[in-house]
């Protein structure tokens, strides 16, 4: 005989209930099979666990200490279940999320917040990585869901339009270009710019941006955040452009914001998933939620 949760049960039913009739009747069983499950207990654990006599039953020094045992050992069990329950409902799960800087900055943190208010069992592990690199990591399924600015691709995954942002120009106080509403990208083409790192998807857009008009981007520096490209611009290190719901966030004193007048500056943000029908349930509610949030598109 090997230990098994039934017998543990009806041992803890039996003490608690003081009777094997008793404890029979609880766990809707035969007493002959309880008795009989109690004997072959005590044989297993070669100890003696109940004090039987005419009053009913009571649990020796080393029954005592298995009533301990065996209540965290069953309480461990219905935990295992009810979590694997989770599981399957969705209600417990983990969803890698890889999100280029535009989408971290200005849309994730309260998507994610308003998700897990709802699923606090779920864990959103989001990263930030390039545009170009996350299309390539949600096919390779190294992610769930990715949200990158909308570009040609070649990988075999299904997308979804997700929100639209909007480029601006971001100058110091003191520039050229500081009292001006809106300026054509052709007029920044003079100055020196702090531009996000290569590789990103606004890097390439501004370098094209410039070879289009037969010119090119004067890159003084690169940063990795827009956070930074924003003190570099305050600090008159050059101009930036970023999108305006990021400038939003950001409380700068030494620089503003001048409207871009281009049509790329509209730029759309879209998520994909490898199969949306082949998600765990977890990435699954929160693919839905992302969608089916409301989000105020940036003008």
């Amino acid at each position: 005989m090997k230990l098994d949760p039934v017998s543990l049960r009806l041992f803890v039913s039996v003490i608690e209930e003081g009777t094997i009739a008793a404890a029979a009747k609880r766990e809707h069983i035969a007493a002959a099979a309880v008795s009989k499950r109690l004997s072959e207990l005590e044989d297993l654990l070669d100890a003696p666990l109940l004090n039987r006599t005419n009053k009913g039953i009571t649990a020796t020094d080393a029954g005592l200490s298995l009533l301990f045992m065996a209540r965290s050992a069953l309480n461990n069990l219905n935990e295992i279940v009810v979590q694997m329950r989770d599981y399957s409902h969705g209600r417990r799960g983990s969803v890698q999320v890889l999100a280029n800087i535009s989408a971290v900055t200005q849309f994730m943190p309260a998507l994610i917040k308003s998700f897990m208010d709802q699923y606090p069992l779920i864990n959103i592990v989001l990263q930030e990585q390039k545009s170009l690199g996350i299309t390539k990591a949600v096919a390779e399924n190294r992610a769930d869901v990715g949200i990158f600015t909308r570009l040609p691709h070649g990988a075999d995954i299904e997308v979804f339009p997700f929100r639209t942002d909007r480029l601006v120009l971001l100058v110091p106080n003191e520039h050229l270009l500081a009292d001006r509403q809106g300026v054509r990208f052709a007029d920044t083409l003079d100055h020196d710019f702090v531009a996000l790192r290569s590789g990103t998807h606004l890097n390439f857009q501004l370098i094209k941006a410039a070879n289009d008009l037969g010119r090119s981007l004067k890159i003084r520096m690169e940063v990795s955040s827009y956070d930074a490209l924003c003190l570099m611009v305050q600090a008159g290190v050059g101009i930036g452009i970023m999108p305006q719901g990021s400038a939003d966030i950001y409380k700068m004193h030494g620089a503003r914001v001048v409207a871009l007048e281009e049509d790329w500056a509209n730029r759309e943000l879209t998520l994909c998933v490898r199969s949306r029908e082949g998600l765990s349930t977890a990435a699954r509610l929160f693919v839905d939620h992302l969608l089916a949030t409301p989000t105020l598109c940036q003008d």
